[in-house]
């Protein structure tokens, strides 16, 4: 339990970054909401086309919605200039704003269209206007009911603002998400500790100011508020940044797997020593990092040469190691401004790989054995594997027919294997557990599957920036594939051994001499 409790005392970022965003998306949602509800109380077709939209919205999954949302922003660009924030607040606000719109809108319509008719003939009789009607006699008398609908969307909000972290925003998604990547439970419980803790208090005093309401109690309501609003003021006091310094602020992007929590946190050390402020955006998708880096919402990420070979040159080729390198360096500068610094020094490719006992039964040395048995077993992929141009490529050059195929995290994949779940997996080639858990990586004689040599790529804001960029190109070329096995199998081990990411990184600059 002392590991649950230091974890949770390392969470006040998170918790602060957690609470703003959900008190500002609960709050837009009561802006739209509320007078959406007195027009909709006045007009059946407002009503149903109001409620019908808001309906909609909740079947959407909270994580497609708020991904959605990057698409959209980074589309409006055009309009409202470069300086609109594709990643991180913005987009998270929006989507959870719409996922709070529904219980807060449907208890209001509910409310004001259910109010004692005799009452507001009464309130005409004695000469009142319409916003004396709406302020003295319906507001009061729907409170209590709209309330109501405002505490079920605070918990659904607190819940969903979790998984904002896939699209840059820290939240108590953060250690979750982590957690999951490197099999880290206490992380993982101390962020639904967290969340849930929120959740229940928030609950509470959106209950207090609801009995207020109904009892007509104003110190119960009022008291209430105040103790929402402090607690909404001390989260926004506690991430005040007063210094002045946001050009020495640098953020760094990294995907969901163990590897890129490790190099994230070893690049951030090495700005940290060289005078930079470091904020890190964990758990977002190759296109998102790619689009996120090019647009100046990250400033540095590492990525890898074959991803983008397929995902941003479109091509399905392959040219070759240096080439593919070259070429890459090349559309880089000319299409979105990033800088490609360099390569750290290790591939980390896609492999299949399978229990070496599995392979030797079946005979499957080579992906053109794998062929010929695999309508008979199960493959698992990454959850964006099996949407990727090297699945399809792979795929249609060895006539790949799996009996099924199943997503899981990266690091639940090996986990698929080693319980039956999976008999073969697209497995990173750098990963410590390919010889911890004895498997077998399949020859690929068709070379399908391009290069992934590890990039090192800066955003086009940052490429003229010489201290910037000699405060890192210490890392370019030190990293080994040797090495970057060790430090992710120190991550994803699962005996007592194992490692954070930044204890890792530090092991690992340490072991390439920078330290």
């Amino acid at each position: 339990m002392s590991g649950v409790w230091t974890a949770l005392m390392g969470l006040g970022d998170a918790l602060a970054q957690h609470v703003i965003l959900a008190a500002c998306a609960i709050g837009l949602g009561i802006a739209v909401a509320l007078p959406l509800a007195v027009w909709a109380s006045r007009s059946q077709a407002v009503a149903r086309g109001a409620l019908g939209f808001a309906s909609l919205v909740q079947t959407i999954p909270a994580l497609a919605l708020l991904a959605l949302f990057f698409p959209i922003l980074l589309s409006l660009r055009a309009v409202f200039g470069p300086n609109l924030p594709t990643l991180g607040f913005l987009p998270a606000l929006l989507a959870l704003s719409l996922y709070a719109l529904l219980p807060i809108l449907r208890n209001a319509v509910t409310a004001q269209t259910n109010l004692d008719p005799g009452v507001l003939e009464a309130a005409d009789g004695v000469g009142m206007s319409f916003w004396q009607r709406l302020r003295l006699v319906e507001a009061p008398l729907a409170a209590p009911y709209i309330m109501a609908g405002i505490r079920t969307a605070a918990v659904w909000t607190i819940g969903a603002a979790t998984l904002s972290t896939t699209i840059g925003q820290p939240s108590l998604g953060d250690p979750i998400f982590a957690g999951l990547q490197t099999q880290n439970w206490t992380l993982v419980l101390a962020g639904c500790i967290g969340s849930a803790g929120l959740a229940i208090i928030a609950d509470a005093l959106l209950g207090t100011i609801e009995a207020g309401f109904r009892r007509r109690d104003r110190r119960l309501w009022l008291g209430g508020g105040i103790a929402v609003a402090l607690g909404v003021a001390a989260a926004f006091a506690s991430q005040a940044d007063f210094s002045g310094e946001d050009d020495n602020t640098v953020v760094i992007g990294a995907k969901q797997f163990s590897e890129q929590y490790i190099l994230a946190q070893l690049i951030g050390d090495q700005l940290e020593k060289a005078g930079y402020r470091v904020e890190y955006r964990d758990g977002l998708g190759s296109a998102v990092v790619h689009r996120a880096l090019s647009s100046g919402n990250l400033d540095i990420s590492v990525d890898y040469t074959g991803t983008i070979w397929t995902n941003e040159l479109k091509r399905n080729d392959n040219p070759g190691r240096e080439a593919m390198y070259e070429r890459i360096v090349e559309w880089e500068r000319e299409n979105t401004g990033t800088l490609v610094l360099g390569r750290l020094g290790f591939e980390n490719a896609y492999a299949f790989a399978m229990p070496r006992d599995r392979a030797q039964q079946l005979g499957v040395r080579t992906l053109e054995d794998l062929a010929a048995v695999a309508p008979q077993l199960s493959v698992g992929g990454d959850p964006e594997f099996f949407e990727r141009p090297e699945w399809i490529a792979v795929r249609d050059a060895y006539g790949l027919r799996f009996g099924e195929t199943r997503n899981f995290s990266p690091t639940f994949m090996y986990n698929a294997l080693d319980s039956g779940e999976a008999d073969v997996i697209s497995a990173y080639t750098s990963d410590g557990r390919i010889a911890a858990d004895d498997l077998v990586v399949l020859e690929d004689p068709r070379e399908a599957l391009p290069s992934y040599d590890a990039l090192l790529m800066v955003t086009p804001s940052r490429a003229d920036d010489a201290r910037f960029l000699a405060a890192l190109r210490p890392i370019i070329g030190k990293i080994d594939v040797r090495q970057m096995r060790e430090a992710n199998y120190s991550v994803d081990r699962t005996d007592g051994d194992k490692e954070t990411p930044a204890q890792a990184a530090r092991d690992l600059a340490k072991d390439i001499g920078l330290e």
